[in-house]
Parts: C-alpha cells; structure tokens; sequence
C-alpha cells in the first residue's frame, strides 16, 4: 500500500547519510502530539505501533487503534485487537506448500465463479524456504549429504514441480531451493533487511510473520516476528492485518555474564524452565540489562528461538549496537547498515532499555552468571536438567509411571534389559541440527573443538550411534572447513547430511534394523541427544522414547559416551589410545579458544556468496520442470497434491451460527497435547488409515516418505489427524496412538463401544450427521504452528474443543478453520467430571449475538440418561475472530471479502 497519510504531523524526514534524506512515521512526533507516552512504551509495543500509525487508512486500521496502542498499560483488561499489518510473509516447505495449495484452490473457486483468478495474489513479499523435506537416510560418510539431496529431490518431484508453479503464478512468492539452509537461519543471515522502504521512499521497520513458530528468532535481531498458523498467513498475504489482543510484555532482566563452560544453549534452556514457570503464553517477552547489551546477536537469537518453548509470543531483544555489527558481519551493505542505525535512532529506539526505563507488566530477573551447563527432557523442552544431574534424573524418570512424565520400568535399572550392546539409557542418535543452534559459530565451533581433542586423545566414535550434522546454513560448513574441524567431526561420525532442519523435526531417517529390532525385543527406552528446541514423544523418531536437548559439543560428548546414565561432571567419557580415562574436561573447549576460532574465519564477504543466484548453485533444482498458468491443473492421481474440500459450494454468503446438539467425544486428552500428537510430521505406519490410503493409491511403502511431506493431499492429512503412535486417548485406557470407542449407530460395522481408529471412527459419525467434540487438558496444541494440526480436526467433524488451557497458535489456528474453542472453568476438568466418552454434548448459548470470551453453556448428557450443566468460556478472543468464526474460518472470509460478498 502507499504511505501518504500525515496523521499528527507524524510523516517526517530523517538523515540517509550522505546528505540525503529519507521519510518515516515519526514516533517521538506521535508522542509530541499528545497522543500517548510513547517513549516509555515497550520497544517491541513500539515497533508494532509504528506498523499501526503507518498503515492507518480509516478502514483496516483505524485512529482509535493507533491511540489505544500508543496509550498501553502494563496491566489492564486486554479486550482491545491490534491490526498489525507486517512488510513480509516467510515460509517453510511444510507449512508452505499446504499453504500453497489453499491459494491454489482459492484461484481455482474464483475461476469456477466466473471471476479473474488473479485476484488472489500476495499483496507482500513471500519467501518460502524448502528445508523441512531433506532426511537422515545416509550418515557418517563423506558422500551422506548428496545421497540424502538425491533421494529428497526424487521423493518430492511433485511437491517441487508445484512450488515451481507458484514461483510463475504469484508474482511476489520467491522460493529458495533444497540445500541452502533452514529457513530461520536464512532469514537471519539473507532475508532480514532490520530496516526496509516502500516505492515511495517510505523507510519502516521489518516485520514479519512465518509459518512455523521458531519464526521468533529474528526477534534477536530486533525484528518483531512471530509464528502464526498457515491459514492465518494466507490472510495476512492477502491483505488482512495480523489481528491479535494488545498483549501483556513481561521484562526480562539480564545481568552478569556467562560462566566458563556455559553455552548460548544453557542459556535458552534455563530461560526456557523459567519462563514456562513464569506463564507467560500469549505475551510478548521483552529482554533489557546489561546482560542483554554484552550478548551477541547470535546467543540473542538463541534464546529468541525457543520463544514457542517458554509460550511466548515474541522473545525479543531491542536494536542496538550489537544489531549493526550483525548486520556488517553477515555481509549487509555499509550503506544499509548506516540507514539501519540513523532510521532507528530518529524513532528513539536505538538501545537496550535499562532498569526503570520502562514499566513492563510484570518483570523476571535472570543473572548470566548463575547458569550452569543443562539438557532438557525426556519428554519436554522446558523439563531442563542441570548436567550432574542427569544420571539420577534419568533412572528416576525410566521407574516413574508414565501419568509422571516417566516411563514406567519400575524395577529396571538402567543397564538390566538389552543385549550387551543397546540398553536402557543407550544413545542411539546424536543429532547437531536445527537453526537454534547451527546459526550460533560459538557453540558449533565449541563442537568441532570439542571433536578435535577428543580424537586427538584417541576417543572413537560410538558404533550403535547414529550421528549426524545437519547445519542450517553453508556458512556454518565454511568455518568448520576452514578452522579444519569439520575433519574431526567426520571421524566421529559427524558428517554433513544435509542443510535442513531434519532429525529436529523428526526426519532422523531409520535406524538399523538390528538397532530396532533389539528395542522391540527389550523394551528398551533408548535415547536421542539433540542440538534441537523439541522432544516430544515420538518426534525425533517413533521408537526412541528419552530425547534430550543439548549444545552442539554436548550432542559430541554424548555419542562418545553413548549413554546418557551417565555424570559427565564426575565420570569419564571414554578411554583413550593409551587407556587412560578421559573426562568432558579434557575436551571441553575455553571460551578464549571458540572466540579465537570466530574471528579468524567469519568474514563478511562470504555470506552474500554462499547467497547469491541458488538457482545456480543447486542444478537438481534447475531440472524440475514447472507447469504455467495462473490456474493450477489438479491431477486427480497425485498422492501430494490434491485440491482441497475447503471451498466445495462455496458461495458469496455466509452459514449461520447456531447451537452444537448430540455431539460425540472422539477423543478425551490429558495435558501438553501437542500439536505433533494431533498431526504428525514424522514416518507413516502401513498399517495406519493414512498408510492403508496410499498402499490402495499404489505407492510402495518404500515410498510414502513422511506426513510433512504429503500435507498437500487432506486424504492423508486428515487420515493422519490423532495418528501419533504416542498419543493417549483417556477412552481407551492403556492404550496409545489414534484410537477411540465409537458408538455410531449408522453407517458402521463396529459394535457400539468398539476401539477403532480415530479416523474411521469420525467418518462413521459423519455418515449419521453427528458432530465430534474433543476434550483435552492444560496446554492443548502446544508446539510447532502446524496448521494441519486445525485442519485435520476440522476435516474429521470436530465442531468444537473443550480444553483446560490452548496454546496461543493451534486456538488461533481452531478458530480459522471454524472450530469452536472452549475453555473449562478452574477446577473443572474431564477427569473432575468423570467423562469417559458414553455421553453426549450440547454446546448452547451459540448465535448470531455471539461476544468474544463470553460465557456458554456445555450440556453434558451421561449413557445413564443424567445430565448436567457448565458453563466453559468461548476462547474466541477478537471481534474479527467471530467474523472468522461466522464465515466458517478465515480464508472463506477473506475470499468472500476479495469478491465483495459479505
């Protein structure tokens, strides 16, 4: 949009450098006005007020919404909703091509409506970053990575050949091939401009939103950005601001500095267990002090990822010095980073706040001094575990029972159950990957130090253990070359597989048959180390059941070890080439010696190479053919892409709202339900429904490759919703993955009670006309923003959730896709009220008067005849979110909106 408004005087000039000038919205004049006390704001509240002033045109974004943003309160009643309308869209392959998909189907309904397809189109810049398909089929050989790159580009010809399509029928969609790096990291070291400018000479601060929730770690560049569903991106592409509550920011006090030993890692894990302590979902996290100012960008980014970890909106640190030198290290202009630190200056917002600076909603204190070396797990990201302790931690957990967060071998001591070679407590993958720690040089330099004295004191690698490295840029193998560390690494096994995100998001490719047949035969509960930001059950891979995170020189430490019931603090790691025991301390690199490394191989200049025409530099990419038009040709036969149901009889005019009658439980869940538990990402079963699907479509089993990969065909996806082998559906006791009891009369072979997959279970109820409810504890949706995870619920019949609490995303996610979310009162849970999946629910109080956060009424109608009343509270939060709500989800509004129907 053009930027030619001057509300209160606020278009002003400020100096390019050069003498030149530039033109901006003037936040110190927007306080000069009167309008508000805007330098006493949150800096991250003004970066988004300054998106609200700038794109204020009366109609998306109104006055009234910049003077309630620029008049925030630490505490008060949220009820307001900020249109925040961001400069870019950045997507992974995952999330992208489903995505791409509905754009696709949104062309093809306009199309069948008589109207010109192009008037769906991306209104801003959208970079999609293909880095969620590449697995660990091939490891520790020199020839790993172009063996994995060889198989991920036949695997996923289709999906390729589709992205191609989009990159010649959207004229703003730009993809960046296989093999250049992870997503997050790329935006951190290519996209990310900090400061951008319009046709008009306009300069505003980069914002932007992504589909995938660590999106937050360009928070460490002091960029505002966050995760949001796909749906919610599509929206945002089209035109629709980003609408969320003005949120509390909680201030984040750091101090002191970080201790010999202690890593960026440690850091982002005891922050994390902090933070989650702290409750801070749904609110922006706001990072100020003297520890702030002495952290470089790259542990800033660090802790910024693992924002979706602690339930934080944004982990954001403000633009400071530390900022521009980023910015001129990875390659940036002199020119640019001069705009940069000028533009930022003229706002007022050049520096870290100090104490009392700013009256944050609630405050945390945190010395870097007093963090110590941690992993986090089994189970969870926030469960950190100080590293001398994780011995006792582990066999604890291994007798817990499994309700604990244990794995219920009560009687089993770490070494009792295996064949000599793989027991409990065993490594079986040690995994350095994912951006949160592949983009930080101090801890991968820290690892191939680590490598380098392990093996120069004849430590050998672990011959059980699959390891792997998978960084998230070139970059990070241009310094590990050139320090001549990488060659160490592949001594103990850590060959490059691949630049991707890959066993961090469950692409750890198999383990060796006898590997797998020996934890079937046992029992056994193996472990996974990982440089990663998540653990949940069955993730990493299907059959490793303890994963810890760890830094990068940990995850080495660990595959030496090979077991994780060990003390690293007290017992030796190994034995060296002249049988003395060798300890972490022997190995474990000073910080003198990683800053040594840093600075004799980090140059500017070799960034803007390794990012320049990818094209080029990746022919496989090149050879993928591309379809024209601006219409998609769907091919009935594809097993990756089909159009999707979305838009079947769409029409001009919305449905109603009425009351939800005779629903059915499908499910009963406990807490922390992750969205990995409602869609998986990971390998498909041949005997689940989505795997049955694909065997009847003729693909080989060799061939189904994973659900991530196949989010572009629903007949998967929705086959796949609740499918995870480690969910726990409360219906069917003691048992785990996607079943429930179902007690359809119609249309269903099954005895009324019977346990069958969830899947069949929902398309019995279809077929008879009864609506689905799904009932689920504290934290429901946590994790990754997948928006299948919404999708498929949508698609199997849910109308509604009932949860204790949501995670921000998968809630935001429920109510674009048209599903009610509900909230129990405190104290009333499905175990309070004995629910066991023989009743029948009545959602009433539902209609067109419907108020966001008002109070229904949830009808509960036992086997026995009884009935009950409680009253749940409607999480839908916004005013626009019931616009949502009442058009059946997001996209059919936003189309019905394009094609000025209601």
């Amino acid at each position: 949009m053009t930027h030619s408004h001057n509300l209160f005087e606020t278009r002003q000039q400020f100096d390019l450098g050069n003498g030149r000038q530039g033109t901006y919205y003037s936040l110190p004049q927007l306080e000069k006005a009167g309008v508000g006390p805007v330098s006493k704001l949150p800096v991250s509240i003004r970066l988004v007020l300054e998106s609200v002033l700038r794109n204020c045109d009366g109609k998306r974004v109104s006055e009234q919404n910049v003077r309630e943003l620029a008049n925030w309160k630490p505490n008060a009643p949220r009820t307001e909703e900020i249109p925040f309308v961001v400069a870019r869209i950045v997507l992974q392959d995952f999330t992208g091509v489903p995505l791409l998909v509905d754009l696709a189907a949104m062309r093809s309904a306009v199309a069948r409506l008589g109207r010109n397809p192009k008037l769906i189109e991306p209104l801003v810049p959208v970079d999609l970053v293909v880095d969620h398909s590449v697995q660990v089929d091939f490891h520790g050989t020199a020839d790993a990575m172009a063996c994995n790159l060889e198989l991920e580009f036949s695997r996923n010809r289709e999906r390729y050949q589709f992205l191609k399509w989009g990159m010649q029928a959207f004229e703003t969609f730009k993809v960046v091939p296989p093999g250049i790096g992870i997503v997050h990291q790329v935006n951190l070291e290519y996209l990310a401009k900090g400061v951008l400018s319009s046709p008009s000479s306009v300069f505003y601060p980069d914002t932007l939103v992504g589909t995938d929730s660590h999106t937050t770690m360009i928070n460490g560049l002091g960029i505002v950005g966050w995760g949001v569903g796909g749906i919610e991106a599509e929206a945002g592409m089209l035109g629709q601001p980003v609408y969320f509550l003005t949120p509390d920011v909680v201030g984040v006090h750091l101090t002191g500095a970080l201790r010999e030993g202690v890593t960026a890692t440690d850091v982002a894990l005891t922050v994390t267990q902090m933070l989650r302590k702290a409750k801070v979902v749904g609110k922006f996290v706001e990072y100020y002090g003297p520890g702030a100012v002495a952290l470089p960008v790259v542990d800033r980014a660090t802790i910024a990822n693992m924002a979706p970890e602690y339930g934080a909106t944004m982990g954001f640190f403000p633009i400071d010095a530390e900022s521009v030198n980023f910015l001129r290290a990875t390659g940036r202009s002199e020119e640019h980073c001069r705009i940069y630190e000028n533009y930022y200056r003229a706002q007022g917002l050049f520096g870290i706040p100090k104490k009392g600076d700013i009256a944050y909603s609630s405050e945390v204190e945190l010395d870097l001094g007093t963090v110590v070396p941690s992993v986090a797990g089994p189970k969870r990201p926030q469960d950190r575990i100080e590293l001398q302790n994780l011995k006792r931690e582990f066999v604890s957990a291994l007798g817990k029972p499994v309700t604990e967060n244990g794995f219920g071998k009560a009687g089993d001591e770490a070494g009792a159950r295996g064949n000599g070679q793989i027991r409990h407590g065993s490594v079986l993958i040690a995994a350095i990957t994912s951006c949160t720690n592949t983009s930080n040089p101090s801890v991968m330099l820290a690892a191939g130090l680590l490598a380098k004295k392990a093996v120069e004191l004849g430590l050998k690698a672990n011959p059980v253990v699959k390891s792997s490295l998978a960084p998230g840029s070139r970059v990070v193998t241009d310094y590990l070359t050139k320090t001549g560390l990488q060659k160490y690494l592949d001594q103990l096994g850590f060959n490059v597989v691949g630049y991707g995100c890959a066993t961090c998001i469950g692409n750890s490719g198999p383990l060796s048959a006898p590997v797998e047949e020996a934890i079937a035969k046992y029992d056994l509960v193996a472990a996974s180390v990982l440089s990663g930001n998540r653990n949940f059950e069955a993730r990493v891979h299907q059959n490793i059941k303890a994963n810890f995170l760890m830094s990068p020189p940990l995850v080495v430490a660990f595959a030496l070890a090979g077991r994780v019931d060990i003390d690293l603090s007290q017992e030796p790691i190994g034995r060296g080439k002249d049988g003395r025991e060798v300890y972490l301390r022997d190995v474990w690199p000073t910080l003198k010696e990683v800053r040594d490394q840093m600075q004799a191989t980090l140059k500017p200049e070799v960034f803007p190479e390794l990012y320049r025409n990818f094209a080029e530099q990746n022919p496989k990419w090149n050879e993928i053919p591309a379809a024209a038009g601006d219409v998609y040709q769907w091919d009935a036969s594809s097993t990756y892409i089909q159009e999707p149901p979305f838009f079947a009889g769409f029409g001009l005019q919305p449905g109603g709202v009425g009351e939800i009658k005779g629903a059915r439980a499908l499910g009963i869940f406990g807490d922390s339900v992750t969205t990995d538990h409602i869609s998986p990402a990971g390998s498909i079963k041949k005997t689940s429904p989505a795997g049955k699907y694909l065997v009847e479509h003729g693909v080989v089993f060799e061939d189904f490759n994973s659900y991530g990969s196949r989010r572009g065909n629903d007949r998967v996806m929705t086959r796949g919703t609740f499918a995870n082998v480690r969910i726990k559906n409360l219906m069917v006791p003691g048992t785990e993955g996607g079943v429930t009891k179902c007690f359809a009369t119609k249309g269903c072979t099954c005895a009324p009670g019977e346990t069958v997959s969830i899947y069949d279970a929902a398309m019995a109820y279809q077929k008879e006309g009864t609506p689905l409810v799904i009932l689920a504890g504290q934290e429901y949706g946590t994790g990754s923003s997948r928006d299948w995870a919404a999708k498929g619920t949508a698609l199997l019949g849910v109308k509604a959730v009932v949860a204790q609490s949501f995670e921000r995303i998968h809630r935001s996610n429920l109510v674009g896709m048209g599903v009610l979310p509900l909230q129990f009162k405190d104290g009333t849970t499905a175990q309070t009220l004995k629910l066991d999946g023989t009743e029948t629910f009545d959602v009433l109080g539902l209609g067109a008067g419907l108020k966001p956060q008002q109070d229904l009424a949830l009808r509960i109608t036992r086997a026995n005849g009884q009935a009950e009343t409680i009253p749940v509270a409607c999480r839908i939060d916004t005013p626009i979110e019931i616009d949502y709500y009442q058009h059946g989800g997001i996209v059919p509004y936003v189309l019905r909106q394009l094609l000025g129907g209601a």
